[in-house]
């Protein structure tokens, strides 16, 4: 049955309901009838736990990503006739514990009945069989391929995002065009620029932090797995013990090495900076033409938002040319959710083409639906053409045995600190046999 037409009876029949219940109150003991109607409607009303680190804003609050997804949880209310309360985490509240391990800990105590859950969360509840397989909601119908290939664990799709995160080089176009150089789309063609701009002055070609230069070891470790490639024989492979991580990684760590020996980055930096706030000024003040971020930098004039000089966002560098990386947050259900079938209704609405649009619309963000798309900003175009191509590779797949996001960069940040790759590498390895049981 169609959202539309069960919305449509569900009007009727609480009319319906309406109407016999003052029949009912003309026709007998109106006080004893009041007090019975009262305890109906109590024992009536449908509630629906959400846990996440966000709260429930306030009508004029000014944050736009909570607003957005209040607009869909709203939605939701409206049709379905439920509330969704808000359980929220906060640092005052959990002291020393990270918002996921809370999350593992209320997961597994089914405590809620929704939950935003990280990428590697959503691998380990859903090796646990702590989440419920939601590949039989409408919404999935529309989602990209990528969604569910990322939010499947054993087989089945466990957490569905509401947006996309797309991680890219923020370039300064004007300062490759003084000096001729084209954009970059492979390594080869990356080091060059930075050769060219460093014999002209330009002592670091490359901002970079503590936490997103892990970008370029994915986009080169998995360009072919995800674009070309048996991916989830790959994959199969990876969580067999098959096939090994620190083959994939190895390029890309290499990579980096380069980078740093050149002095195109400056690791000891980058090891102790925090995100934009280390290398932004350099890049807004022209004296470096390379930076990495993610989409919604280019959007934020806080970030990169406005800037005095064209930029443009591409991919990293790559065997298969430009290459975005992506990662992604989703919201999954408890498998023995108290409020597990309305939960499962609630989920349905907001990730609907209908809510995504009006959530991207407000973030400007890229959509987990194939039907939803925004208008993004001028500086974007080159990298949003590459992800409406299907060209990316992903950074958080909780399908993998071995969580990516969070251990490629801790391994990053040993590396800067002088490791060397090879030592990277067994620590690669020294996951994988853990994650595996492989003694």
């Amino acid at each position: 049955m169609k959202r539309k037409e069960k919305a449509g009876r569900r009007r009727w029949a609480a009319a319906g309901i309406i109407g016999f219940a003052a029949l009912m109150l003309v026709a007998c003991n109106k006080d004893d009838e009041l007090k019975n109607l009262i305890q109906d409607e109590e024992e009536e009303e449908k509630i629906v736990n959400l846990f996440s680190p966000m709260e429930k804003t306030d009508p004029d609050a000014e944050n736009v990503a909570r607003s957005a997804a209040d607009l869909t949880i709203a939605m939701a209310e409206e049709e379905l006739g439920v509330t969704v309360t808000y359980k929220t985490y906060t640092a005052e509240d959990y002291q020393d514990k990270t918002y996921d391990q809370v999350t593992l800990d209320r997961a597994r105590n089914n405590m809620d009945d929704i939950y935003l859950l990280n990428p590697d969360v959503v691998q380990a509840l859903g090796e646990e069989g702590k989440l419920m397989d939601l590949s039989g909601l409408e919404c999935v119908e529309n989602l990209r391929e990528v969604i569910k290939t990322a939010n499947t664990v054993d087989g089945k799709l466990v957490a569905i995002p509401q947006e996309v995160v797309a991680y890219g080089l923020f370039i300064n176009k004007e300062m490759f065009d003084r000096y001729g150089l084209a954009l970059p789309e492979t390594p080869e063609e990356f080091l060059h620029c930075c050769e060219v701009f460093q014999k002209n002055g330009i002592k670091t070609p490359v901002g970079a932090n503590r936490w997103w230069l892990e970008n370029f070891v994915f986009a080169q470790a998995y360009a072919d797995l995800y674009n070309g490639g048996n991916t989830e024989a790959e994959i199969a492979a990876l969580n067999s013990g098959e096939a090994r991580y620190g083959d994939y990684m190895r390029p890309g760590f290499e990579f980096l090495k380069e980078l740093m020996d050149r002095g195109y980055i400056d690791a000891e930096k980058a090891l102790v900076s925090e995100a934009i706030e280390g290398e932004g000024e350099d890049f807004l003040s022209q004296k470096t033409p390379i930076v990495m971020a993610y989409w919604g930098a280019a959007n934020t004039e806080t970030a990169y938002g406005k800037t005095d000089f064209e930029m443009q966002v591409i991919g990293f560098p790559s065997s298969r040319g430009q290459m975005p990386v992506i990662s992604m947050t989703g919201f999954g259900i408890g498998a023995e959710a108290e409020h597990g079938e309305d939960a499962l209704a609630v989920l349905d609405i907001m990730l609907s083409d209908e809510a995504l649009q009006i959530y991207s619309e407000t973030n400007r963000v890229i959509s987990p639906s194939e039907n939803v798309s925004v208008e993004c900003v001028p500086a974007l175009k080159p990298l949003n053409k590459l992800i409406e191509e299907g060209v990316y590779v992903v950074g958080s797949n909780a399908g993998m045995k071995v969580e990516q996001w969070g251990n490629t960069c801790l391994i990053v940040r040993d590396l800067l600190g002088g490791a060397t790759v090879d030592e990277c590498m067994a620590a690669f390895d020294k996951l994988q046999d853990e994650a595996l049981g492989i003694e």
